[in-house]
């Protein structure tokens, strides 16, 4: 009988001996967690891999193939691009009136529908960070994000609707005697100014959120006015989220050509690149044009920086 367990017990022994000897053995998934664990900035570097390769092939690759098309031209003749480095393009730009003040134009509007959102915005969202309940104040970031969610097109002809000759507008304003702008350089201030309004509202509600209610009451322990109180530590606190807000304004009112060319009979930066962009349209010349606004767009992030802006995001 005792030799008869120990015979039994044998292969058991022997089972749990491989047993034991497999599980000491790690798996492949076992080491290469324990080798990102020990690296972690090779795991970090593995992890931004695929976004940070998109961004370069598919964004900086194609500015830097707009900004080399900029430098060829066309032929006249055969309307083939002529691969001949030069800065034809921009001397045409350079030199020509119409040029001039199509981009003058684009940035007066780009900067008028930034200054016009933060003047409409601020009163909206102090009133979100500072003065409603949480439950009006959940109510008001829902109200100011459902537009968003609705179509550009369905905006901006809603717009063209209300602007138009036999439009609301006109309709509304007839018995005081008065009449809407009609379409135009006002009609292309009002649909950009409501487009991008959530966008300039957001930025500063966050801003305005962030401020103690210590140091406004502070202020006011102190003898400060509500004026003062404001331009000495409201705004100044509030300001980097303020040109937060103005980034996004500013480049997506000079970017865009769909509202002018619906609302408007004048030409901007985006109408004059896309009616060169065609088959029958000079690319080089819409790729030269098209580095306007980047260039300018560079300059203002730059400067937003410096304003403290993208700690306010």
């Amino acid at each position: 009988m005792p030799g008869g367990r120990a015979a039994a017990a044998g292969p058991d022994r022997l089972h749990m001996t491989a047993v034991s000897t497999a599980s000491a053995t790690p798996s492949p998934m076992r080491r290469l967690a324990a080798f990102f664990h020990r690296q972690p900035r090779a795991a970090l570097a593995l992890l931004l891999a695929p976004p940070l390769g998109w961004l370069l092939i598919a964004y900086l690759g194609s500015l830097a193939i707009l900004f080399l098309n900029a430098f060829f031209r066309i032929d006249p003749f055969t309307t083939d691009i002529v691969r001949q480095p030069g800065l034809q393009n921009f001397e045409r730009l350079a030199t020509t009136e119409v040029y001039r003040t199509i981009t003058l134009r684009t940035l007066g509007i780009a900067a008028a529908v930034t200054l016009t959102t933060a003047v409409l915005a601020f009163p909206v969202a102090y009133y979100m960070a500072r003065v409603a309940s949480r439950r009006t104040r959940g109510l008001l970031v829902v109200a100011i994000l459902m537009p968003l969610w609705a179509s550009y097109l369905v905006k901006v002809y809603a717009w063209r609707v209300i602007l138009a000759e036999d439009g609301i507008l006109n309709w509304a304003l007839a018995p005081i005697g008065l009449k809407g702008p009609g379409f135009g350089d006002v009609a292309t201030w009002l649909v950009f100014s409501y487009l991008w309004l959530p966008y300039m509202i957001l930025p500063i509600y966050a801003g305005l959120e962030r401020i103690p209610s210590s140091l406004l009451e502070a202020s006011g322990d102190l003898g400060a006015r509500t004026w003062t109180t404001f331009r000495r530590i409201v705004l100044p606190l509030v300001f980097p989220a303020m040109v937060a807000g103005s980034i996004f304004t500013f480049s997506l009112t000079m970017g865009d050509f769909i509202a002018p060319q619906l609302v408007s009979s004048t030409q901007f930066i985006g109408n004059v690149i896309y009616a060169n962009v065609g088959s029958s349209g000079d690319l080089p010349f819409a790729a030269a044009f098209a580095t306007v606004p980047v260039i300018v767009m560079i300059g203002y992030l730059l400067l937003a920086r410096r304003l403290g802006a993208f700690e306010a995001l």
